[in-house]
C-alpha cells in the first residue's frame, strides 16, 4: 500500500495523492467513505503522510 503524500479538502470530500513510480495519482473520498473507514478527516488533512492507501480497495488506513 503506497503512502499518501498530500491531501486536499474539496466540496464533496477529500482528494488524497500518492506516488506511483514517477507519477502522482489521486483519488476522491467522500466524507461518508472516510467516516465508514473510521478515518479522522481533520488528521488526514493535517498529516496526510501518517496514512497509506489501497487504491484497488478504495481504502485508507493509518501507517502506525
Amino acid at each position: 500500500m503506497p503512502d499518501i503524500v498530500a491531501s486536499k479538502k474539496v466540496p464533496e470530500g477529500v482528494v488524497v495523492m500518492w506516488g506511483e513510480g514517477s507519477s502522482i495519482k489521486s483519488e476522491n473520498f467522500n466524507y461518508q467513505d472516510l467516516i465508514d473507514q473510521k478515518v479522522n478527516v481533520l488528521d488526514l488533512l493535517d498529516r496526510p503522510i501518517a496514512y497509506k492507501i489501497d487504491p484497488k480497495l478504495h481504502k485508507i488506513s493509518p501507517k502506525y
